[in-house]
Order: structure tokens, then C-alpha cells, then sequence
């Protein structure tokens, strides 16, 4: 069995989230009614995505359930594992016991779960297709300092290597990584040989020497005089020319091809300098509008990339995942809730697990199914829980102090 991380791990402002202060309203609303009309029965809640995901998030969910709800003995929860893969529909976790417990955390869990599981998918796809190179990560600039140490952890069990910040680096117990950006180039007036020395002089000589060489926008140039400067002990090039701007190396090959930014003729143009000089030993770096359609694109091309530093597009798709993950409510209260449960559930074999049968959901085909994300199911309070939950054996268990298994 996977280890989890432990509750103690993770820090909430417990009183703000109980008080519903990151709650929608209606969840407070929802504890309200329930508590004023002392109606109190057992619901079964399954969460799930619409999309093949990395899965990411688990353990603080975890984590978030036993401390701040309201009677967390009173709780059960089977859930997947961060960086298990899921399909479409695939049951992620389920929460079972009074929903007025519970119904304040349901914004804070399913914007944990789809903003880590997202960037944790995105970032699995990239280090899929860099087939086995060095992926970096590096987007840190794109969204809020206060998520950078969640956005790390989703990063680590994506498979980066690396991160640009020690608060990223902080899941896998490392520091910072990134040598020369363009603003200490340019207080050197443009002369990236000089940055490039300073830093070797000045910078701790157990980190990397890697050159940021496309600042005047030359690359072989630029690589070729940092190269014959340093010598052996440069490791690297990295080139991050931007994508409105045409490399000088390429304006007599321009026709054939889209020239603007890190186009796989200016890697080419970049490693054959190199090489013809004797310094193959330099890697490169490339970075700049990576996405994981252009890594597997250099990769199937054989184009000489090192290493992939990839930014923004980690992000792509998180707040849509976030608005996609809410949950619904399905409006179907039987008698014999035991039999509900086994009519609601289906074994898929492909998937070696029980998930939603839409089919019984809206048996009409009157909703529109897209904007299915949860469930939950009634229980007839005599049930005991083992009983409702024989149907998700094949999900692993969290045998935790609040599970009343």
C-alpha cells in the first residue's frame, strides 16, 4: 500500500474554514437547514472528474476532512492515491456520514483536488513525452506566491526534476534551480559573457553554470563566446528566445518553416556550434512556450534538447477543471437504499473498478450528463457503512482514526 502524507503535514486556518469563510454560502446554508430541522441522515458522496487525470490532492483532502469538520469520527472515506490515473467517471474518492458535518468543506476539497490534479496531469504529460529527459518546472511567475508549495507537491508526483523556487522544491526536499535572467544581462549593458563570469565568480561553484545565451538575440554566437569563456566548466546553454522574434541564425534558412522563438532549426543551429568547436559536452536547455504537444513534437524529430524548462502551460485548464469538479446532487430516494447503491454503481473491468452508472442516473437522458461531477446517496440510517460500501471494495481503503469501518 502507498504511503500518505500525514495529517500533521498540512496547516489550516481551522477556525476561518469552519466559520465558512472559503465556503460558497450555500454550503452554510446546507448546515443551517440540516441543523435546524435536525435532519440528519447518512449520505454516501462520490467524487470524480470528467477527464483523464493524474490524480493529486488526496492527502490534504485527508487531512482537511479530519481537522476541520464537524464530528470527523463520524466519517468515512475510501480514496484514491496522488498520481494515480484515472479515466473519465472513475470514482476518485468517496465521503460518507452527515452531510451537515461535511457540506462546509466540499468548495475548499474539490479546488484542492482539480488545481493539483491539473497541474499534476499537466505536468505527467510533459515528462511522457520529454521520453525521459529532464523536465523542469518553472511557472511560478504565472499565478500567486501562496500556491507555491501545493503547486510543487502536484509538480513532484507529475515527475519534474526540478523547480524554479525553494517553495516549489520544498515536496522534494530541494532548492530553487535557474541561473541568469535577462535583467542581470541587461545591467551588464547586453554582454552576457560578462554576466555569465560574474556569476561563475560570485555563485556558489556547486551550482550549475548554465548561460542564458539569446538576450541579443544570437544564440550561436552568444553560445560559442560564453562556451570559450568558461570552458569546462560551463554545463549548459538555455535558450528562451521569445516567440514574436527571429534568432540572427535563422535569417538565411528563413521559408520552409515558422522561424519565431525556440524552433527545433535554432536548437539544430545552436548544438552543431557547439559541437564543431569541441564543446559537446554543453547541454541545452530549452524553455519558452513549451507545451506537451511541442516536447513530444522535438522528440519524435530527434531535435538535441537536454532539457525542457516549461512554464505557463502547467497552468492550462485549472480554473475550468476547478468549475468542473463541483458537485450535484442526484434526486433519487428509494426505499431499499442498499439496492440504490448497487443500481448506481457498475463494474468496469477495462478499469478493475466500480464507477457511476449514468445510464440509471438520468435514465431519461433529460439532463444533460456533462454536468454530472458527484453524487450522493441517501442511506437508510439502520445500514451499517461496510454494508453501503461493498461496492467500492475495489477502492483502496484509508483506514485513518475517523474511519468507522
Amino acid at each position: 500500500m502507498k504511503n500518505r502524507l500525514p495529517v500533521e503535514h498540512f496547516h489550516f486556518p481551522v477556525d476561518k474554514i469552519k466559520a465558512g469563510y472559503y465556503s460558497d454560502a450555500y454550503f452554510m446554508r446546507t448546515i443551517e437547514i440540516l441543523n435546524g430541522d435536525n435532519h440528519h441522515p447518512r449520505v454516501l458522496m462520490q467524487v470524480f472528474t470528467r477527464e483523464h487525470v493524474v490524480v493529486c490532492g488526496i492527502d490534504e483532502v485527508i487531512a482537511l476532512i479530519r481537522t476541520c469538520a464537524h464530528n470527523p469520527e463520524n466519517i468515512t472515506i475510501h480514496a484514491l492515491h496522488d498520481g494515480d490515473k484515472v479515466a473519465p467517471w472513475e470514482t476518485i474518492m468517496t465521503i460518507e456520514g452527515d452531510l451537515a458535518d461535511f457540506s462546509h468543506l466540499e468548495t475548499l476539497y474539490l479546488g484542492i483536488l482539480a488545481r493539483q490534479s491539473r497541474i499534476a496531469t499537466n505536468v505527467r504529460e510533459v515528462v511522457e513525452a520529454a521520453n525521459g529527459k529532464p523536465v523542469l518546472f518553472f511557472p511560478a511567475r504565472y499565478d500567486i506566491y501562496q500556491t507555491q508549495e501545493s503547486d510543487g507537491y502536484a509538480a513532484k508526483i507529475g515527475g519534474v526534476i526540478g523547480c524554479s523556487t525553494d517553495a516549489n522544491a520544498l515536496a522534494a526536499n530541494g532548492k530553487g534551480l535557474g541561473t541568469i535572467p535577462h535583467a542581470l544581462i541587461a545591467t551588464y549593458h547586453g554582454d552576457t559573457v560578462k554576466a555569465t563570469a560574474a556569476f561563475d565568480k560570485y555563485v556558489d561553484p556547486n551550482i550549475a553554470r548554465i548561460a542564458l545565451v539569446d538576450f541579443d538575440n544570437d544564440c550561436v554566437n552568444t553560445a560559442l563566446a560564453v562556451a570559450r569563456k568558461l570552458g569546462k566548466k560551463l554545463s549548459g546553454v538555455r535558450l528562451d528566445t521569445s516567440g514574436t522574434m527571429v534568432d540572427k541564425s535563422l535569417l538565411g534558412q528563413m521559408g520552409m518553416f515558422n522561424p519565431t522563438g525556440v524552433c527545433k532549426e535554432l536548437i539544430w543551429n545552436v548544438r552543431r556550434a557547439l559541437d564543431a568547436e569541441g564543446f559537446d559536452y554543453v547541454k541545452i536547455i530549452v524553455s519558452g512556450g513549451l507545451t506537451a504537444e511541442r516536447v513530444a513534437e522535438f522528440e519524435a524529430l530527434g531535435v538535441p534538447a537536454d532539457t525542457y524548462a516549461v512554464g505557463s502551460s502547467f497552468f492550462d485548464g485549472n480554473i475550468k477543471e476547478a468549475t468542473e469538479m463541483q458537485l450535484e446532487e442526484i434526486r433519487k430516494v428509494e426505499e431499499s437504499t442498499k439496492d440504490l447503491s448497487k443500481e448506481f454503481f457498475v463494474y468496469r473491468p477495462e478499469y478493475k473498478k466500480y464507477v457511476l452508472n449514468i445510464s440509471v442516473a438520468y435514465p431519461t437522458g433529460e439532463s444533460d450528463i456533462s454536468k454530472i461531477r458527484a453524487l450522493y446517496i441517501v442511506m437508510d440510517l439502520d445500514l451499517t457503512a461496510r454494508s453501503s460500501m461493498q461496492y467500492q471494495e475495489p477502492i483502496e481503503c484509508y483506514k485513518c482514526q475517523i474511519c468507522i469501518m
